[in-house]
């Protein structure tokens, strides 16, 4: 097992290189001017020169690189342009947030998809399993904003249930930290409950169709233990990797639904730092999301691995 982690952890440094040079490069193709957004409409062409100086980015683009790469592997993220603060405070400002959202989300989606993938999977080809691959293909096809707004006007403006907008941290309550996370969790739940119940369902009826499980039923087990503890335990592998992958995916983006919220989390932080040409702040972005997608990915190979030896083999 220290073998297998051992070359999972160094197959991720090439991924970070990766990242770190093509962020870097896309962020430089781009049109705008840093220094020119920090100057203002009104500012001289000498103040926007002066910006740019101090700033660093009148230097060449391979010296510029090189200084945040080093900066980089001392743990500086560097500094915001827009907020003056170090961006990994910046970071650790929002992250709160974006990771109650996207907790919440994956709690609330694994408990509903899961029951219904393995309904669905029990009773292939009914009516049930029908309806579900339809509200899967309804939940994919729908765009997440669409699902906000359309979440907003019933359960917001016409109930008038729930919040429309606004974050409020645990510390101000439960039920306000709740009822604050309820329709965004709602929004993003309604993609990701489809996306797992279809993994949950797809896995299982591969499980279903082995010699063992016939050999389960022939021994007279119920088919309540024959479908969790041998079909379901068997298939989690799949399943295991989706959710990881889908936590992944919510914590780097969260950006459409954070703005239909107005929550304050790393995708508000992302789309702000994008309008003002923040490069020292995208570029901490995009690794942190990076670093994170890995990590996520590394610990579901190590879940995998610790449920299925022949993995590590």
């Amino acid at each position: 097992m220290v073998r297998f982690i051992g070359v999972r952890v160094a197959s991720a440094v090439p991924v970070l290189g990766a990242v770190a040079v093509l962020v870097f490069i896309l962020l430089r193709l781009t049109s705008g001017d840093p220094a020119a957004a920090l100057a203002g409409p009104n500012a001289t062409a000498p103040e926007i020169a002066s910006i740019r100086e101090h700033l660093g980015f009148d230097r060449p683009i391979l010296e510029q690189f090189l200084t945040w790469i080093r900066s980089l592997l001392a743990g500086d993220l560097g500094a915001s342009i827009q907020a003056n603060i170090p961006v990994a405070t910046l970071i650790a400002e929002r992250l709160g947030p974006t990771v109650a959202l996207s907790v919440s989300t994956i709690v609330v989606s694994v408990i509903i998809a899961v029951p219904l993938g393995v309904l669905a999977a029990w009773k292939r080809g009914t009516a049930l399993d029908k309806s579900v691959m339809f509200i899967s293909v309804l939940g994919f096809s729908l765009p997440t904003f669409v699902l906000g707004y359309i979440w907003i006007y019933f359960l917001a403006i016409q109930a008038d249930l729930l919040p429309v907008q606004g974050y409020e941290p645990l510390s101000a309550g439960f039920m306000e930290f709740t009822r604050h996370l309820a329709l965004p969790t709602l929004t993003l739940s309604s993609v990701y409950i489809p996306l797992i119940a279809r993994m949950t369902r797809a896995s299982l009826i591969d499980v279903l169709n082995e010699d063992y499980i016939r050999t389960a039923r022939a021994k007279g087990m119920d088919e309540y233990t024959v479908l969790l503890r041998h079909g379901l335990m068997n298939a989690a592998g799949p399943v295991i990797t989706i959710i990881g992958i889908s936590l992944a995916l919510l914590i780097s983006g969260v950006v459409v639904t954070e703005s239909v919220f107005n929550i304050p989390g790393l995708g508000r932080l992302t789309v702000d730092s994008v309008l003002a040409r923040d490069y020292p702040a995208v570029q901490g972005l995009m690794i942190f999301f990076a670093f994170t997608y890995v990590v996520l990915n590394l610990l579901i190979d190590i879940m995998q691995a610790a449920l299925d030896p022949t993995i590590r083999a």
